[in-house]
């Protein structure tokens, strides 16, 4: 099998009038540390962890990265990962990466790439992430096709 990509959306942030920032809720870091303690366990590790540079984002990419990317190489990508951002630009610089990567970002934007990379174009997507939702992709080494292995929702993981 040819590469993973690991598609997240950021945990479960708190309300923004509660704090404009929008940092994780303990909920969001509950649901994350579950997820990065399961597939640490499951023996996942990624060379690349890609987010948007938002806290929410940001905080979930770095407790993913204690558990499964302790030798990544942690990247803020501003642009391209929000909401309302083309997933074209980034699907475009997947197909160029070599090593098993985790981009985290937030909804809609994260539904559109995967739709993209599974099935050539956004609409209609795919299936939805909702917060601390993680997904693997495989790119298959001949055809370079992506398929999807597995989804996880944090709500199947025990508490």
């Amino acid at each position: 099998m040819g590469i993973r990509l690991y598609l997240m959306q950021h945990g479960e942030a708190v309300p923004e009038q509660e704090n404009p920032e929008r940092p994780l809720s303990p909920q969001g870091r509950e649901d994350v540390l579950r997820t990065a303690a399961f597939l640490a366990e499951a023996k996942v590790a990624v060379g690349r962890i890609v987010h948007s540079g938002k806290l929410r984002a940001a905080d979930t990419a770095a407790m993913m990265a204690k558990a499964i990317g302790a030798d990544a190489a942690v990247e803020v990508q501003p642009k391209g990962l929000l909401p309302g951002d083309s997933p074209v630009p980034l699907a475009e610089a997947i197909l160029g990466w070599r090593e098993d990567s985790l981009v985290i970002g937030h909804q809609p934007f994260m539904g559109r790439l995967a739709s993209r990379l599974l099935q050539g174009k956004e609409q209609p997507v795919t299936f939805e992430f909702t917060p601390g939702t993680i997904a693997c992709l495989a790119r298959r080494p001949v055809t370079g096709a992506w398929f999807l292995v597995w989804l996880l929702p944090p709500d199947l993981l025990p508490r």
